[in-house]
């Protein structure tokens, strides 16, 4: 019997071939059984990269390569694997990377340095990285223009469909494209990104450049996006630039206003399609039902807003309310209190479905709460929050939590 597959799932788009790159996937057996568990992508000579990565204090191994690798800048592999973490697991995760870098280098012709590598799964096994160094071989020859679709499966895990998105750009009079996919479902929330994320672009962009502008989008996507408030000790976000489209030169970095001038419209492609894969994962959250917004206006600032928004996002009663379809604002209100910013409440108004339900410390007069129930029986929710200080607001996005979260996660190892 085939797997259920999220009620907010969003159907792969066509992901034509992007110059410079090659994808290929197998089962190595790393974990799974019947099922491909290991990607390798390579990327043209001179590919530059960028890449953001966890805030969790305890990393895993390649998230530590991946930090160390980037100091030069290039990248010419990547090779991903499902079902291992590579996570806690001491010299053994650090002679994994080592190893299995040191194989792709070779079959790449590349120094190891230009390997990049990322695990997701389970946390404290040790990786039996022989299977993941036996597979790279096959892997390389079977590498295609056309394989992603198959990547974005490979990089699943407790995901219930892939996810990918592709978007065009202009640098001068050259239309350049940017294709990504993430994988990502639970152990999501924010500060860096909120699981794998792989972008690639065939424009020919400096590292720094690539760096400056994958962080800002990080931050307005990834970054405001949770699933159940768990940073995961493996995040990872890499944008690689194959420089096979030709295009005016990027000017350098002591000329900010023509080089942001020159790259305006690549980055407006690369945030729409960061905060599309974040919304992704956000929709195949672990047993999730329902897409939440959560919008805050009337803040101090806009960092208080952002952090009262994700306290409502993160709300274990707010999103069981949501998972129940309750409309119970007094859960909004509890969570803003909570979030630990400058709140009034006899200034502070709650809306949902564009509904205010309660407006200066007390219910609206006359409210009626059916059109509300109604809203919150579909499949995209929407709460707005006036906290009325000031002109701070923030967007966050979360999911509904219900026994489907709790049925996943109690049965993850087995």
């Amino acid at each position: 019997m085939a797997e259920a597959v999220s009620p907010l799932v969003v159907p792969l788009p066509d992901l034509p071939p992007l110059a410079g790159v090659r994808l290929s996937s197998a089962a190595a057996g790393i974990r799974y059984q019947g099922r491909t568990d290991v990607v390798m992508i390579e990327v043209a000579s001179g590919s530059t990269v960028a890449g953001v990565f966890t805030s969790n204090k305890c990393p895993g191994a390649p998230v530590d390569w991946c930090r160390a690798s980037l100091k030069g800048g290039k990248a010419r592999m990547l090779v991903v694997n499902a079902g291992n973490a590579n996570v806690f697991t001491g010299k053994a995760g650090r002679d994994a990377c080592a190893a299995t870098a040191a194989a792709a280098a070779k079959l790449a012709d590349c120094p190891a340095k230009q390997v990049f590598v990322a695990s997701t799964g389970v946390i404290g096994e040790v990786m039996p990285y022989e299977k993941l160094v036996a597979a790279l071989p096959g892997l390389h020859q079977s590498l295609t223009e056309d394989g992603w679709e198959k990547a974005a499966r490979g990089i699943m895990t407790t995901d219930t469909f892939p996810k990918a998105v592709t978007k065009v750009a202009q640098i001068g009079d050259a239309q350049v494209r940017i294709t990504g996919i993430a994988k990502g479902s639970g152990m999501i929330a924010p500060d860096m990104a909120t699981m794998l994320c792989f972008v690639f672009t065939d424009a020919k962009i400096p590292a720094d450049a690539l760096q400056t502008m994958l962080k800002k989008g990080v931050d307005a996507s990834f970054n405001c996006t949770t699933v159940d408030s768990d940073t995961s000790t493996s995040d990872t976000v890499l944008l690689i630039a194959t420089g096979q489209v030709k295009h005016p030169r990027i000017p350098p970095p002591d000329g900010n206003a023509a080089r942001n001038r020159m790259l305006a419209d690549f980055a407006r492609a690369l945030n729409e399609l960061l905060l599309e894969l974040a919304l992704l994962v956000i929709r195949d959250g672990e047993g999730a039902q329902k897409l939440v917004r959560i919008d805050v206006t009337g803040a101090t600032n806009g960092r208080s807003a952002k952090k009262i928004a994700m306290a409502v996002a993160n709300s274990p009663l707010v999103k069981t309310a949501i998972a129940g379809e309750d409309a119970n604002w007094g859960r909004i209100v509890m969570a803003v209190g909570k979030s630990g910013e400058p709140a009034d409440r006899d200034k502070l108004s709650i809306g949902v479905g564009g509904v205010w339900m309660a407006r200066d410390g007390a219910v609206v007069p006359g409210y009626d709460e059916a059109p509300v129930v109604a809203h919150m029986k579909g499949l995209e929710v929407g709460i707005a929050i006036d906290i009325g200080l000031g002109k701070g607001k923030a967007t966050a996005w979360t999911c509904d939590l219900t026994h489907g979260y709790i049925d996943i996660n109690g049965s993850y190892r087995s």
